[in-house]
């Protein structure tokens, strides 16, 4: 993106002394507890640091999972602690909830220029993800201007990622910023030959994706539980390998595309676990006792010699079940070739969670291009849609000059 459509952080004058409520994406995995992963948390440093290096009051506010009500099991207290950690100074942690004004306020009354506070998990309010005005109003009441660093949720009309912008002066923050400008490259700027990888689970979620990206890309190669869906509307046996009439349907609308590229042969298991029998055959001789695990090895070699071609590279969704070690060589092994190929001989581009995870058992993720931050919403992104975070961002550049 050339210019960017709406103001960024470096825009707002005269920071010091200022409330700044900041969104982030603070909604990493947890394993017992504790954090399993920080990328999403160290993506928002830079934004955070600037802002109090300037003098700010940052207020952070986030989402953590999908919790049912206020459910402690939820709370973003072991990120305010990891947050410390990482900036080297400490990270206030208000555990008060939105609705006692009093509690609020006096947890954050005293705070001096460029300390931060974090917030609460957001999403224990259920006004959150209906956008709801009061709780919007709540949010603006805290702060005197608002920056939007969340990309990993900006595809949701929610209270913390649209309904407050419209109330505050409002900004994009850095991440955010940068996130539209690689991915609108893809949109913008599309370099022949490009190839999609496109795998994970669900066709529904990705299909106006999938059709955005054909009309750009060269090729779009299919793996994973998404590949399975398409191979059974082939009229292909997947054995036990989870696909829905649904996702089938949606699939058969897509068969015989321009580009499309199924799998030849995969990898077959009979069962889910690590030391299951596997079995490399035909993708049309998959046995009704197996699962399609992975792709095989006659498809990696096909991928990997368009991959090698291509001057521009989308990779959204693992090729196989890449949580069991036995199942992840495609995913590992397109990995590698996507970073060897990105950084001059082509421009790549990587997003999704359990993407990002695959790519980084390759021990390559530093040489990829762009590497997103969500991946739910760079493939709205990517579909053409505006997504409703930055539409908010955009109204306020009108609402507040």
């Amino acid at each position: 993106m050339d210019a960017m459509p709406i103001p960024i952080v470096s825009r707002l004058k005269h920071p010091a002394g200022r409330r700044v409520l900041m969104r982030v994406d603070f909604n990493v995995p947890l394993d017992g507890g504790r954090i399993a992963d920080d990328e999403r948390i160290k993506a928002a440093v830079t934004t955070i640091e600037r802002l109090a290096a300037h003098g700010a009051k940052v207020i952070l506010v986030s989402h953590l999972g999908q919790p049912d009500g206020w459910d402690r099991k939820f709370t973003l207290a072991p990120v305010a602690v990891r947050l410390s950690e990482i900036l080297r100074r400490p990270v206030r942690f208000v555990s008060a909830r939105l609705d006692d004004d009093e509690k609020v306020a006096r947890a954050l009354e005293d705070m001096d220029d460029g300390d931060i506070a974090l917030l609460e998990n957001i999403r224990f309010y259920k006004g959150e993800e209906k956008n709801d005005v009061f709780l919007s109003r709540r949010l603006a009441a805290l702060a005197d201007a608002y920056v939007n660093d969340a990309f990993g949720a900006a595809h949701r009309a929610h209270a913390s990622t649209a309904g407050v912008a419209a109330l505050l002066p409002s900004f994009a923050g850095y991440l955010m910023e940068r996130e539209l400008r690689n991915l609108g490259r893809v949109l913008e700027k599309p370099k022949s030959p490009f190839i999609a990888l496109i795998g994970g689970a669900k066709v529904s979620t990705k299909l106006p994706a999938i059709e955005k990206l054909l009309t750009l890309a060269d090729k779009m190669l299919l793996g994973g539980g998404l590949a399975n869906n398409f191979l059974k509307a082939k009229g292909y046996e997947v054995g036990k390998s989870l696909v829905g009439p649904a996702e089938v349907k949606l699939a058969k609308r897509l068969l015989g595309k321009r580009g499309l590229v199924l799998p030849v042969d995969v990898v077959a298991a009979t069962a889910l676990s690590e030391k299951t029998e596997l079995r490399v055959c035909a993708a049309s001789d998959v046995r009704r006792h197996e699962y399609i695990v992975d792709i095989g090895p006659t498809t990696v070699r096909a991928y990997a010699a368009e991959l090698k071609k291509a001057k521009m590279i989308v990779w959204n969704g693992p090729v196989g079940l890449y949580e069991i070690t036995r199942f992840r060589h495609g995913s590992v092994a397109l990995g590698r070739v996507i970073a060897a190929r990105s950084l001059g001989r082509a421009y790549g581009v990587v997003g999704g969670g359990e993407t990002i995870a695959c790519l980084q058992l390759t021990g390559m993720a530093e040489y990829v291009d762009h590497v997103s931050t969500g991946g739910g919403a760079m493939l709205e992104f990517l579909s053409g849609k505006k997504l409703p975070a930055v539409a908010a961002l955009e109204k306020a550049k009108l609402t507040h000059r």
